[in-house]
């Protein structure tokens, strides 16, 4: 994977929508559109993007970890809903359908923990449309590699940023189960179990929301 995450495989004409909102957490969809800042664009170190500085400069605080675990549960609940789609047709056979079974279980569960954390604090779940990336076995196995690792790198980037111990160890949980799903679909499609080397790259919240957006697989 390169230092920016692309989902060119998946992206059929690349494009990264951008609101002219300003930068915002909101529920369903609005939560990754506004918070792609009307001309922002994403700093060549990688960090957040000119139209979020809030979270780029603020200490760890309670007011951030709702917006931290918010972010996380948008993330989970794209892949809960990707996997689910995935797995209630008859698109995946073999070693690929065991282990999207296996990982629709554990997605489910995250969403459920962040939920319950969250409390009324919780977003909604947006709409999703997946096309047929939960249709064809080996879009999908392209797909689900793509988001996994984009997750650990989402999980990864913000860990910094968490102030209460409990919310930190519960990311940290959820970051080695992401990076295990990563590890397993790399092995089973011939990619690198480890696209970073040795340590694995945490990205900014701008930077995943600009690549989760670009994938216009959140419809509503």
């Amino acid at each position: 994977m390169s230092s920016h995450i692309t989902l060119e495989m998946i992206d059929t004409d690349g494009a990264i929508q951008e609101s002219a909102d300003a930068a915002g957490l909101d529920t369903r969809a609005d939560f990754f559109r506004k918070s792609i800042y009307a001309g922002g664009t994403l700093a060549a170190s990688g960090l957040l993007m000119g139209g979020m500085p809030a979270l780029a400069n603020a200490k760890p605080s309670a007011k951030q970890d709702v917006k931290i675990l918010n972010f996380a549960l948008t993330l989970e609940y794209l892949e809960a809903a990707f996997y689910k789609q995935a797995t209630s047709g008859s698109a995946l056979s073999g070693p690929a359908s065991d282990l999207a079974k296996v990982i629709t279980t554990h997605e489910a569960a995250h969403v459920a923990f962040l939920k319950k954390a969250l409390a009324k604090q919780a977003v909604k779940s947006p709409s999703f449309d997946f096309g047929d990336t939960v249709t064809n076995q080996d879009k999908f196995l392209a797909t689900a590699f793509v988001l996994e690792n984009t997750g650990v790198s989402a999980y990864l980037g913000q860990a910094g940023r968490i102030k209460n111990p409990a919310y930190l160890g519960a990311a940290a949980t959820i970051l080695t189960i992401e990076a295990r799903h990563a590890g397993a679909i790399g092995q089973l499609t011939g990619k690198m179990v480890s696209p970073d080397g040795s340590f694995d790259k945490g990205k900014s919240m701008g930077a995943i929301l600009s690549a989760v957006t670009g994938t216009h697989f959140i419809t509503g």
